[in-house]
């Protein structure tokens, strides 16, 4: 969220890029937990899809990025969206940590030295 809120202070106005960052909800069925142990990969999508119902799909969660790009009413740059559990959209509240610019230009300036950009 840091990157996206750099990339939106250096280069929306300038170009018109809307630049964004999304939760799609937890898709508790990817490869993301392989290293989990079996009995956690065996749990933990029921309990998200039918204890907390923050469960959602791949397919949703592509649907859901498949939005963020191409719906003209999350087209606001600088916004990290999310769904609530009926599957409508909206700007989540970024945390005073996570929307800090400091931080933001700070993370930016050790990726370009980490990459070799400077």
């Amino acid at each position: 969220m840091l990157m996206m809120q750099e990339f939106h202070r250096r280069y929306h106005d300038e170009t018109g890029i809307t630049f964004g960052s999304l939760y799609p909800g937890c898709i508790a069925e990817t490869g993301l937990f392989r290293e989990h142990i079996a009995l956690f990969k065996l749990l933990f999508p029921p309990f998200q899809k039918y204890i907390t119902k923050g469960y959602v799909s791949e397919e949703d969660a592509g649907k859901r990025l498949a939005q963020v790009v191409s719906d003209p009413t999350l087209s606001k740059s600088g916004v990290y969206w999310s769904w609530n559990k009926n599957s409508a959209s909206f700007e989540n509240q970024l945390s005073k940590e996570a929307s800090d610019p400091e931080k933001a230009k700070k993370v930016w300036e050790i990726s370009e030295k980490l990459v070799g950009l400077t």
